[in-house]
């Protein structure tokens, strides 16, 4: 046969995958091919393929009759927007996408080149497991690729987009990764599937109930975004590409930006006369931000904080923000966590951070101090101690107790701390310090409801205010409401060249 028609007929026989039946088979399911998905993720024309006629090396239980170019998954490079990024792209038309040995290689190898090159990982997970046909060297594969994880993790982003089912070993090298991504109603991700947990433990679940999109959404927090489709979600890979650096050793690509009136009146009066009255933290986050350039992460998961990516006058920031209008913007065990995981995320590729605070203190109760709300707690604390970055913090309104040190406070580490007329910096709320503080006064007063409420606004009048926090330099300025975009600007143009010389140590610990 002519040697340049061998290789059209190779080619053509890889782009094929399993089939034209399975294809169609994928199609009915509602899912792009992997090749599809790469295409539409890259810009047009700059995908360039690695190890398209790999074949598995597996003898056993017939398999050496089944062979397929590119064993299951499609890898190479191209560019997202013009920037390079490696891409791996699983192909569940071949043996359910399951990874095998050759699979694995292809993947290590793709991040290898990644990790020696500073570009991103993105992964399209779409597998059914570990291909059992392999055995051991099957779960070695795995384990390659997490080691490469996690060498690869705070050195290049990794994302990882979960496509299809992702069970078994399949989903911890997306958990190690620093993003996820899942399909509402096709993708699912599971240590073990509703079947063995039946046998198990005799709860009967479906798939979408035990590792849906929204179920890792809500409940777990394991996926960061949940996507109505597969387009949608491949819009959002880009779109968060969009707000990082290519390592750790570069800065976020920095967006044209025409100064104009940088005053937001909105701001004058988003926060309620009353002090207990809720109101909607992304309200203010969209008057900061450059317009249409918040991206919420963790949307469903731990509404209590809001964090996210946003840019100010072009430049790319991480924003953590207690959210008022669910449960008071308390933290707990999860928000806690949530917020640790992105801080670190964002000081690990010098993204810099704003801090929004209006924060009654930690969540109280049995359930949450007996599972752990202490070092979870130390998480956010940790993260944001640890955090080199530029750091900024506006205090809207409540800073209380030991969550007023947690959020950004100047004592861990804050560059710049802004508090609005209306913050009230204490211990503890007005009520409940005048009950320890007057305690007998109260008691000895005929009238306890008028002399409570008399000493309550008299510790009000004293500590619910900035200006105490202000006069030990704790508060770097008090601002008008409408002028704190002008004066993030200002702070973070100020900060664009900070650098902070850390101990020599090994790593830290941090309290997981």
């Amino acid at each position: 046969m002519d040697k340049l028609a061998s290789l059209q007929q190779h080619t053509e026989k890889a782009l094929l995958g399993g089939g034209s039946v399975r294809i169609e088979s994928q199609h009915k399911k509602g899912k792009l091919t992997a090749r599809e998905r790469v295409q539409l993720l890259l810009d047009e024309g700059s995908f360039e393929e690695i190890g398209m006629f790999v074949k598995h090396r597996c003898t056993d239980f017939g398999m050496e009759n089944e062979q397929y170019l590119g064993d299951g998954v499609v890898t190479g490079y191209g560019t997202v927007n013009g920037r390079l990024v490696y891409v791996f792209s699983q192909d569940f038309t071949v043996f359910g996408g399951s990874l095998s040995e050759t699979q694995a290689e292809k993947i290590c190898k793709i991040m290898d080149l990644a990790m020696q090159n500073g570009a991103p990982v993105i992964g399209l997970n779409d597998s059914g497991g570990a291909r059992i046909q392999e055995g051991v060297v099957s779960l070695g594969g795995y384990a390659d690729i997490f080691y490469r994880n996690v060498q690869a993790s705070g050195v290049i982003p990794q994302l990882s987009a979960i496509m299809g089912p992702c069970a078994g070993g399949a989903v911890y090298s997306p958990a190690i990764t620093d993003f996820i991504l899942m399909v509402e109603n096709t993708s699912y991700m599971f240590v073990t599937g509703p079947n063995v947990v039946k046998t198990v433990t005799h709860e009967t679940v479906t798939s979408e109930e035990l590792g849906g999109a929204m179920t890792h959404a809500e409940k777990s927090g394991v996926t960061h975004f949940a996507c109505a489709n597969e387009i949608e979600c491949i819009d959002y890979l880009k779109k968060l590409l969009s707000y990082m650096p290519q390592n750790c050793e570069e800065d976020a690509p920095i967006y044209p930006y025409e100064a104009g009136n940088e005053l937001r009146e909105k701001l004058k009066t988003i926060i309620p006369e009353n002090a207990n009255q809720p109101y909607d933290m992304k309200e203010v986050i969209e008057e900061l931000a450059d317009a249409d350039s918040f991206v919420e992460v963790h949307k469903h998961y731990a509404e209590n904080i809001v964090v996210g990516f946003a840019r100010i006058a072009g430049r790319s920031i991480g924003i953590v923000a207690n959210q008022p209008a669910s449960m008071a913007g308390v933290l707990d065990i999860n928000s806690s966590k949530k917020g640790a995981r992105f801080v670190r995320f964002c000081d690990a590729f010098n993204i810099p951070l704003l801090v929004l605070v209006d924060v009654p203190g930690f969540l109280p109760g049995t359930d949450q101090e007996w599972n752990g709300i202490i070092s979870n707690g130390a998480k956010l604390l940790f993260a944001l101690s640890e955090a080199t970055v530029p750091k900024l913090t506006v205090i809207t309104r409540k800073a209380y107790g030991g969550a007023y040190d947690v959020m950004n406070s100047k004592h861990i580490g804050a560059d710049m701390n802004y508090a609005w007329p209306t913050a009230e910096i204490a211990v503890m709320g007005a009520k409940g310090a005048a009950e320890i503080i007057f305690k007998k006064e109260i008691a000895a007063a005929e009238d306890k409801d008028a002399k409570w409420k008399e000493k309550e606004l008299e510790y009000t009048e004293k500590f619910a205010n900035p200006y105490g926090a202000a006069a030990r330099g704790f508060i770097d300025e008090v601002i008008l409401p409408e002028t704190t975009r002008e004066k993030l600007i200002k702070a973070f143009k100020m900060l664009e060249n900070k650098v902070v010389k850390m101990p020599k140590k090994k790593h830290d610990n941090i309290p997981l």
